[in-house]
């Protein structure tokens, strides 16, 4: 099998501001029947029924999903799967999503700041490696790049201490974080070797929602689906 990985952006959708367009994130107050629109979108445009996501709580935790799972699987930052045609998504607005395929089985991953200094990725890559043969490969998407990424000396000290390659300096040059780099870091130590990394930066990039840049605003997603 192989899979299919896309990121979306927040065009297509019918979300008002400050949640235009495509919000898929029932979680951040936009009204619920829009947000349900723009998920049955995203599934149709997929040519699948829907995507299951997660409520993601910044851990390590994984869930493994087939197709009697609920549309939302509660209280983790893994979804994987080895069912053909589901497809499972992570919802992320600066943070990092992360997808994860192999032959017969795909994950998605949230890694914010805490869950990059918890290693949610090498949970997630040791989990999928221990049910599928062959090796990974893994599709870094869209997230808030170390130029804007600013946070206080004791926080990036803290996060440094676990992923020290995320120590940067912004562009106002204060201290700061790049996530981006903390997970392709993890994913290398994991011993993945094929990865893609999207250069696109949520807070710089009005392609996506960004809830540094906005303060409230929508979610956009990571989705992969297994393919015949």
């Amino acid at each position: 099998m192989t899979a299919h990985v896309t990121f979306t952006t927040r065009a297509g959708g019918v979300s008002d501001a400050p949640y235009a367009e495509l919000n898929l994130g029932h979680h951040v107050g936009d009204d619920p029947a829009s947000v349900g629109r723009n998920r049955a979108r995203l599934a149709e445009s997929l040519g699948v029924g829907r995507v299951v996501f997660m409520h993601q709580v910044h851990g390590r935790d994984i869930a493994v999903v087939d197709g009697g799972t609920p549309d939302v699987v509660e209280g983790v930052d893994v979804l994987m799967t080895t069912t053909p045609g589901l497809a499972i998504g992570v919802l992320v607005a600066d943070c990092v999503p992360i997808a994860l395929v192999a032959d017969g089985g795909a994950a998605v991953v949230h890694a914010g700041r805490r869950g990059m200094q918890s290693d949610v990725v090498t949970a997630a890559v040791e989990a999928l490696a221990a049910r599928e043969a062959g090796p990974l490969r893994a599709f870094v998407g869209p997230a808030i790049c170390g130029r804007c990424y600013e946070v206080p000396p004791d926080m990036q000290a803290d996060v440094a201490a676990a992923v020290p390659v995320a120590r940067c300096t912004t562009s106002r040059g204060t201290t700061g974080l790049d996530l981006k780099a903390g997970v392709v870091s993890q994913l290398q130590r994991a011993g993945v070797v094929d990865i893609t990394v999207d250069p696109a930066c949520t807070a710089e990039d009005a392609r996506y929602f960004s809830h540094r840049r906005d303060g409230v605003t929508g979610r956009f997603a990571g989705v992969a689906i297994l393919t015949g």
